[in-house]
């Protein structure tokens, strides 16, 4: 039974990050990647080099709100462990893009 219960490690539980972005933190965020992300598409959609852009635009969404990427990554891995707060900034998000849009 015990080995059983020990290898039943499919969902580890994410620890709170060390720096932890605030619900509308996330949502600034994930909003200027998802920008970052449908610029990438066009521009592969239109055979226009994308080389760079994409390191170069997290590169600087992580630098213009002062995080590093590996707090962008912890952040989404805490988000995507509890699947109420994701979906709320993924629905902030998607609000924000519409009215950009």
């Amino acid at each position: 039974m015990l080995l059983l219960v020990s290898c039943d490690n499919k969902h580890t539980k994410v620890t709170t990050p060390n720096v932890l972005l605030s619900e509308p933190q996330m949502v600034e965020v994930m909003t200027d990647v998802y920008i970052l992300e449908n610029a990438i598409n066009y521009r592969r959609g239109k055979n226009i080099s994308a080389n760079n852009l994409k390191a170069k635009g997290f590169d600087a969404i992580f630098s213009h709100y002062g995080i590093t990427d590996s707090v962008f990554y912890e952040n989404m891995d805490y988000y995507n462990d509890n699947p109420v707060l994701m979906k709320r900034v993924m629905d902030s998000v998607a609000v924000n893009f519409k009215r950009m849009k």
